[in-house]
């Protein structure tokens, strides 16, 4: 959070069912632009045949919908949202997982994907997810809900690092293995972020 003295305030209104001031509004623009930018991606990933793309795609999405599932418990008690968090971490490892799996499923095709596009759709995802993480950055600390949602923004904006540096490897190799390992990157990111989810949701829920 901004103000650090402000934090056991916050949190405590929080596990009492009280969002902090300003966290819903957060939540809507980061549901639109997520929205947004998983259509963009979706489309460059089809065009330059980019994994890292399409898989950066889909995290859009999956963060879009919990963004929204995040909306519809953040009137509700620790327990519901604590629930709400183990959905999206099983949703971050069901990424991580076909992530990883479609990345070596394009290693046995050997087709490198066209660079300019993934560079360019990657500045821009990059631009967007740290303008999401600013806004977000100030609940970072709260309850494994909150958590997880900036969790997901943090590795989105890792991620848009590493497909445009992805770019600059198939650029200058001409293979496809660059983006084939950030892909393969982006699928154990998705896999730590959803186990480190999981681990805070069980032991607020013991604790209820």
């Amino acid at each position: 959070m901004s103000a650090h003295c402000h934090h056991d305030h916050d949190a405590h209104d929080h596990a009492g069912g009280v969002a902090p001031p300003g966290y819903r509004r957060v939540l809507w623009v980061a549901l639109a632009v997520n929205l947004l930018m998983f259509a963009v991606e979706i489309g460059a990933g089809m065009v330059s045949g980019s994994v890292s793309l399409l898989a950066d795609a889909i995290d859009f999405f999956g963060d879009a919908a919990n963004y929204g599932v995040s909306l519809a418990v953040l009137s509700l008690g620790i327990v519901w949202r604590a629930r709400a968090a183990l959905l999206k971490a099983a949703s971050m490892l069901a990424f991580g997982v076909a992530v990883l799996g479609k990345a070596a499923w394009a290693a046995s095709q050997g087709i490198p994907p066209e660079a300019l596009t993934m560079g360019v759709v990657g500045v821009l995802a990059l631009a967007a997810n740290v303008g999401v993480a600013l806004l977000l950055y100030r609940f970072r600390e709260g309850d494994a809900n909150m958590r997880s949602v900036w969790l997901c923004t943090r590795n989105d904006a890792l991620g848009n690092l590493a497909v445009m540096a992805a770019a600059l490897g198939v650029f200058g190799t001409g293979s496809a293995w660059p983006d084939l390992a950030v892909a393969a990157a982006m699928g154990v990111l998705a896999l730590i972020g959803g186990a480190s989810v999981v681990r805070q949701a069980r032991r607020e829920l013991a604790q209820a």
